[in-house]
């Protein structure tokens, strides 16, 4: 009864702007022929699919008024279930984001065991080998500016006790994204914590002085600390403050600043540089402080000094994990909406450090560390409230910052 009251007041507020915009494809009662979902409101679109209830386009126009799509993604929605390598792209891991150690966890006493997937079988990754990004979701609503997608998680599932009913919504607003992700915890207690696993390159891989984020500036005003992981991203237990090359708190610094093995070797993994970090928020930030607003104060910005485009991100998660897309190795062709098409001397591919991750979620593997006090966040049973996750992602133009980096490519 909660999920339906929230739905329906969502699906009311979005009928009302639908009369104010063109309709979509089918007035938004099916998909388009390429198998996607199209909503869209001032100054942005963005394409959906059922599998994943992934994101695979969102258009935001530059400061030179050029429309780019800013985040990666396959052309057409078949494309997601047939790719060989699974990268996550955009869609909602569940029904546990990150890495479980060992694929173990207890509740009250009983041991359970998720279905081991990452570094040959030593731990759980996004929920398993058929976790919530590798299916196809129910569309359950859709209109000119909203989408929403539902799944029933089975008891059992990966190893996860208990069925689940999960629902997401996507809209828009001028120029904002805005993201609800719910989970209902039907027959027994069981972790629930899911995110947004998106792809970010605000050039649009259009850049032609250059094809990586590494010039992108980030900012987590609140993130003065992140969990310490072992070789393989496994959490110790350990909270470490973020000084030197985990520094984006103090002010925004680029992406690359640091990137080099001297800094960053082992970072992300055995003998890997760069970032795959969850970076935890302090008892400042709006998500965290009692009876803060997480819409008061973005928990991060990231900017491009080339395109001017910056989002902020608003949202009521506690931490956020960074990967700047160090395994990406010049393999992975881009969408033909991206890149430049019939410039034979720009490979229409994603090199090293071609894009940065932003997951909005809570502490990784917490259900793991009781000494962290994440149950309340991340255990959920029948006589429960309901998961929720909320993020806006409220695009701008930073036009100081692209005078600010004028000549400087």
């Amino acid at each position: 009864m909660i999920f339906m009251a929230v739905l329906s007041a969502l699906w009311a507020l979005s009928a009302a702007a639908q009369e104010q915009l063109p309709a979509v494809a089918d007035n938004g009662t099916s998909a388009l022929p390429n198998g996607k979902y199209e909503i869209r409101n001032e100054g942005i679109r963005a394409f959906f699919i059922p599998y994943g209830a992934s994101l695979t386009n969102l258009f935001i126009q530059d400061v030179q008024g050029i429309e780019r799509d800013i985040v990666l993604g396959f052309d057409n929605a078949s494309s997601y279930d047939h790719t060989a390598w699974h990268p996550h792209f955009n869609g909602v891991p569940g029904r546990y984001a990150n890495r479980i150690r060992n694929g173990t966890f207890s509740i009250d006493n009983e041991t359970f065991h998720t279905s081991l997937n990452d570094n040959g079988g030593l731990d759980t990754l996004h929920g398993g080998a058929d976790g919530w990004d590798w299916r196809n979701w129910t569309v359950v609503s859709h209109t000119t500016d909203t989408i929403t997608f539902s799944l029933i998680d089975p008891a059992g599932k990966e190893g996860f006790p208990g069925e689940v009913v999960s629902y997401v919504t996507y809209s828009l607003t001028p120029h904002q994204w805005h993201i609800r992700m719910t989970g209902l915890s039907n027959t027994e207690k069981t972790p629930i914590m899911l995110s947004s696993h998106t792809y970010w390159n605000l050039d649009g891989f259009q850049n032609p002085h250059a094809d990586t984020t590494v010039n992108h500036t980030l900012y987590m005003p609140y993130a003065t600390e992140r969990i310490a992981t072992d070789n393989i991203l496994i959490p110790t237990g350990d909270i470490l403050a973020n000084d030197d090359a985990f520094n984006f708190w103090s002010e925004p610094k680029k992406i690359g600043t640091d990137l080099s093995p001297s800094s960053l070797l082992g970072a992300c993994g055995y003998n890997c540089t760069g970032y795959d970090t969850c970076f935890t928020f302090g008892a400042d930030a709006p998500s965290v402080s009692a009876g803060g607003d997480w819409r008061q104060s973005p928990i991060a910005t990231l900017a491009s000094p080339w395109s001017g485009i910056q989002v902020e991100i608003y949202t009521n998660q506690q931490a956020m994990q960074v990967y700047s897309c160090n395994n990406m190795n010049g393999t992975f062709p881009l969408k033909s909406t991206q890149g430049f098409v019939g410039d034979s001397s720009k490979p229409r591919v994603v090199e090293k450090y071609g894009c940065v991750v932003l997951e909005v979620e809570d502490w990784i593997d917490g259900i793991n560390h009781p000494e962290w006090g994440r149950d309340a966040f991340q255990i959920f049973g029948p006589s429960d409230d309901a998961y929720v996750l909320e993020a806006t992602y409220d695009f701008l133009l930073n036009r100081e910052l692209v005078a600010e980096h004028a000549g400087c490519w």
